[in-house]
């Protein structure tokens, strides 16, 4: 999810007009749903496989644009209005013309702004002012306008340092001033709901009291847990384990490809041991390893026996994490580590390897998606055995 500057940051984009009608939804429809920061479509293929209806969704990356054009579809037909824009230029009411919505139709709005700005890689106060974290408030400008029931925000755990206070405190005062009842943020594990991957991510999740009164516990309780220690009365599954990632691929997969090493990579993949490994038991021990003990994980193997590490947007680079094949002396393929994030094998990411990584990397993992916007799914369409007005329990408290 790519971030450039306005090219011209006096520049007011041209408005349409603003809708001022305000949506009385028909009780027949499928829930609407926008997502900002959209990448290459893992929050929305994750509501739509929960049975939304996306009619908006905004991606400045031109790769990433392309794969969600081609690859996200709505089981109703409808065509998602795919904005390829800054979105600090792009107007929230033209998004709602060009997407046939009413101020106050949309019952769920999605959006992970760029991470790398909160990452908890950058040391001390790096990070602080970088304008990516600013694309946070931004996304609050669009829950303004378009008046959802209710919005889903998601980011690294990071954005919880104290060092990024300001631009969580500022979004969430924002939130409650239009008035939405916001959680407060929770970090949530995509293993414990069906990823074989270990994924941690901070989800913020707002809803407007006047016209959902929830009663439902959130975040929903986690569907898999640690094999170790589940129990017949958990109800819980086991962890999906990375081996779901290694198995054969159709023939012809344009994402069936991973880096080509150099002969000195490859005798150090040789003779990383399977099951894990690192750097030191790789034998690639570089000058600049001697001066830090950190990032431990580089040219080491995915154990296949437990849910796979982070897949970030260098996951097809082993020079950058716990990449390797578990028993191939390769880097893992795009297609490997787009399974890890629970993407189909039929969907397709364009613009090459390196693009490919940064969108799997990018993107909110579809299973996790698809769990929590079913579970929301619940509280927004009417007649699913439920009172119209409705309560929410959270395991923190929602702010009145």
């Amino acid at each position: 999810m790519d971030f450039a500057p306005p090219s011209d940051p006096k520049r007011a984009p041209a408005r349409r007009g603003r809708v001022k009608q305000i949506a009385v939804p028909d009780p027949a429809h499928f829930p609407l749903c926008v997502d900002l920061f959209a990448g290459a479509g893992g929050f929305s293929l994750g509501a739509i496989k929960a049975g939304y209806e996306v009619r908006a969704a905004i991606e400045h990356s031109r790769h990433a644009a392309a794969t969600y054009r081609k690859q996200i579809r709505n089981a109703s037909g409808r065509k998602v209005a795919v904005f390829e824009e800054n979105i600090l230029e792009l107007d929230p009411y033209d998004v709602m013309s060009e997407a046939g919505l009413l101020e106050g139709q949309c019952d769920l709005l999605l959006g992970g702004p760029p991470c790398q700005g909160f990452s908890s890689h950058r040391l001390g106060d790096t990070g602080v002012d970088d304008p990516r974290n600013a694309l946070v408030l931004r996304y609050f400008a669009f829950v303004r306008a378009i008046r959802p029931k209710m919005f889903l925000l998601e980011n690294v755990p990071g954005m919880l340092q104290p060092k990024h206070a300001d631009y969580l405190q500022t979004f969430l005062r924002s939130a409650r001033k239009q008035g939405y009842n916001v959680f407060d943020p929770v970090v949530v594990n995509a293993q414990d709901y069906g990823v074989p991957q270990s994924r941690k991510r901070v989800f913020i999740l707002g809803y407007d009291p006047t016209r959902l009164d929830f009663n439902l516990e959130w975040p929903p309780r986690s569907t898999h847990g640690d094999p170790a220690k589940v129990t017949t009365s958990d109800n819980l599954l086991a962890w999906r384990t990375a081996a779901d990632a290694f198995v054969s691929t159709v023939a012809g997969d344009p994402n069936d490809v991973h880096m080509s090493h150099s002969p000195e990579l490859v005798e150090t993949f040789r003779s990383t041991p399977p099951n894990g490994g690192s750097r030191h038991q790789s034998n690639r021990v570089l000058a600049c390893h001697a001066r830090h003990d950190g990032h431990r994980d580089v040219y080491g193997r995915i154990d296949p026996s437990k849910p796979s590490p982070t897949m970030t947007t260098a996951c097809i680079n082993p020079s950058k994490g716990r990449f390797v094949h578990p028993t191939e002396h390769h880097g893992i393929t795009a297609r490997q580590a787009a399974r890890l994030q629970t993407f189909p094998d039929d969907f397709v990411f364009e613009g090459g390897l390196m693009a490919a990584g940064m969108q799997i990397g990018n993107a909110v993992p579809v299973q996790l998606a698809r769990s929590l916007c079913d579970h929301l799914r619940q509280h927004v369409i009417p007649g699913l055995d439920q009172p119209s007005k409705r309560r929410i329990r959270s395991a923190s408290k929602a702010d009145t």
